[in-house]
């Protein structure tokens, strides 16, 4: 077994082959894999037609996995392990869904610039997709560097940006597509939360942008001035130059940095095409708030 690591563009992503991740992947090995996923962010896997409980025990050797809460529309799930999240346009019954749906029209928030989790308390680490059906056209991910997007910003703005929190919540970015419809339950689960604006990534030690479609406003700005900086960011994070656009095939199998990316799903016909993608994610260990709280207090240390 002999892994061979192709980047994919200057700043972001590379593809992995040598390895079968069916297997019990030698420390060697993964530990190349987890060299890789520092410098590149996204790591795309190709012909590995995995099943749920093997994409589970790979993505375990990351930390632990998430699980998913019904977010809109029926609690009745299609795929049973609750750390595979669904990200389809099936209903239970393994149909297309009507274009009225509420899971099909929450999901489409997923076509804003986002990093998964960025609305909990303890955001995630990293994310693993697995491609088992594609629609003929459309449906692309892209990926937005977010360390490179914070290098190219000039000094005086990035000391500007530096010690300010802002507040993540699902219902900021799903309210940016008109949905309401959540469960009850997760208006009581998943309350605004506070995240660093800058925060060091820990894999390769670079500081990174923390943003997403879920960050509402900078926490002790005026809301209008917090939202406006927020937009202005992210509209620089996803120039063309820091973004790699990923066309699936099926078997792809790939992951990405919540830590230091934004990604988004791009359009497709989803009333009328089957798209259907199993994605783990797996957890950090601390709010990024704590976490450099943290790191000055070691340092003070």
């Amino acid at each position: 077994m002999e892994i061979k690591v192709t980047p994919l563009h200057p700043h972001i992503g590379a593809e992995i082959t040598g390895i079968d991740l069916r297997e019990d992947l030698a420390p060697e090995i993964f530990a190349a894999v987890e060299s890789a996923f520092n410098r590149h962010a996204v790591l795309v896997f190709p012909r590995q037609p995995l099943s749920d409980e093997q994409q589970m025990a790979f993505s375990r050797r990351f930390g632990p996995l998430e699980t998913n809460p019904a977010y809109a529309g029926e609690r009745k799930k299609r795929i049973p392990h609750r750390e595979i999240a669904d990200i389809s346009n099936l209903d239970v019954h393994g149909n297309v869904m009507p274009a009225d749906d509420e899971r099909l029209l929450f999901s489409r928030g997923n076509q804003l610039w986002h990093t998964d989790s960025s609305f909990k308390y303890v955001p995630a680490r990293c994310s693993l997709l697995s491609a088992r059906e594609i629609p003929p056209e459309g449906g692309e991910t892209e990926f937005a560097d977010m360390r490179a997007a914070y290098d190219a910003l000039p000094e005086e703005k990035k000391r500007a940006l530096e010690g300010l929190v802002v507040e993540h919540s699902i219902f900021r970015s799903r309210s940016l597509i008109g949905f309401t419809a959540f469960n009850d339950e997760i208006q009581r689960e998943l309350p605004p939360v506070p995240q660093l604006l800058v925060r060091r990534h820990p894999g390769s030690g670079r500081k990174t942008l923390y943003l997403a479609a879920h960050a509402s406003h900078v926490v002790g700005w005026p809301l209008e001035g917090g939202r406006k900086l927020v937009e202005e960011l992210m509209q620089f994070a996803t120039q063309p130059q820091f973004v790699y656009q990923h066309r699936w095939r099926v078997g792809d199998l790939v992951m990405w940095d919540d830590r230091c990316t934004m990604h988004r799903g791009r359009p497709y016909d989803d009333t009328k095409h089957r798209r259907d993608m199993h994605r783990t994610t797996v957890s950090d260990e601390l709010n990024t708030v704590e976490r450099e709280r943290g790191r000055a207090g070691a340092a003070v240390a």
